[in-house]
């Protein structure tokens, strides 16, 4: 992906770069616009090990942390990270848009959106109690646009949570 910051302001850093300085405040969110999947907007985080391009990730805003999104469900907002960023490097994480997500297994376009069972960071279209992905839609079949990432379309999205 090619995305290409329009916010209108000077000095960003690439949305799919990773660097091991802070360039902007933890927590700055930018638009940006890819000629393939169109217009996004993005979050400005910390990484956490084991980060690759398409981790789902737990972040905190007011922090500016992150952690791989829990196979297990979770509560509060998620991201999608847009390159490797690991521990102690900075980098772009989606929060709006069509986003390229690690999903290896099979999914059906239009499905919900659920944290895969036993992969942090990873999604799936089976339903599970307590693990859907609120604000997000499976949009293509796995492998599309490459092995191993399905894409979803994407608005804020956060855990459902506890279900009683």
């Amino acid at each position: 992906m090619a995305y290409t910051i329009t916010t209108p302001l000077a000095g960003f850093q690439g949305i799919a770069l990773t660097d091991t300085t802070q360039n902007h405040a933890l927590g700055t969110i930018v638009q940006a616009t890819d000629p393939t999947y169109g217009a996004g907007e993005f979050i400005y985080l910390k990484g956490i090990a084991s980060t690759v391009v398409g981790s789902m990730v737990d972040y905190d805003s007011y922090l500016g942390t992150t952690a791989l999104s829990p196979a297990t469900g979770g509560v509060g907002p998620v991201a999608v990270a847009m390159s490797a960023n690991v521990a102690s490097q900075y980098g772009w994480y989606q929060i709006t848009g069509i986003a390229a997500v690690k999903a290896p297994n099979a999914m059906v376009a239009g499905a919900d959106v659920f944290s895969l069972a036993a992969t942090p960071g990873s999604i799936d279209d089976a339903a599970v109690n307590g693990e859907q992905i609120l604000n997000a839609k499976v949009t293509t079949t796995t492998g599309t646009p490459s092995t191993g990432l399905g894409l979803i379309e994407i608005n804020r999205p956060f855990h459902q949570g506890q279900i009683l």
